[in-house]
């Protein structure tokens, strides 16, 4: 499943891929606001990427990898995973390489993606779980409709917030 945008592709990930998805999940100011098991090595990354082909297959999982259009190396990723077992909820998950910051690319990728989720699967509400420190996160997800949901709770990381945005149709 391939989106496009103006200046982006967002593509599934495969093998080819390793590298990239070493450096991105592995970086330093990424992990700062990310709870997660880091990959160390190119095997490492490999093994995220058949696991994330794995969970795709079972439609547990949409998982897409940023690139522009013009240069094929990915700069990011974007999801919708832990559906709801009605699959009318999602939850939206990104991260993108510091040097790639504050040049609307994650607006622009996450707007398709929302779009998607909302058109093609239906979705009636997309959450987006957050660090309460990580200001950028918080900031995109305002600027993009979410409101933060104080009643929810992150059973796995008690110290994230919970944003959410129901479907606008």
């Amino acid at each position: 499943m391939i989106l496009e945008t103006e200046r982006l592709i967002l593509r599934q990930i495969n093998e080819n891929h390793t590298e990239d998805i070493l450096k991105i999940r592995s970086n330093e100011v990424i992990n700062r606001y990310v709870k997660r098991n880091s990959p160390q090595t190119n095997y490492d990354a490999l093994a995220f990427i058949l696991h994330i082909k794995k969970k795709t297959q079972d439609k547990e999982i949409i998982f897409w990898g940023i690139s522009y259009k013009d240069h094929p190396r990915l700069i990011g990723t974007i999801c919708l995973w832990n559906f709801s077992h009605d699959r009318k909820t999602a939850e939206v998950g990104y991260e993108l390489l510091p040097d790639y910051h504050k040049k609307g690319i994650m607006s622009e990728a996450f707007r398709n993606v929302l779009t998607f989720g909302f058109n093609d699967l239906q979705l009636q509400k997309i959450l987006a779980f957050t660090n309460p420190f990580n200001q950028d996160s918080q900031t995109l997800l305002v600027k993009h409709g979410f409101v933060l949901d104080e009643k929810m709770k992150d059973k796995e990381i008690p110290d994230n917030i919970i944003f959410s945005l129901k479907n606008p149709l």
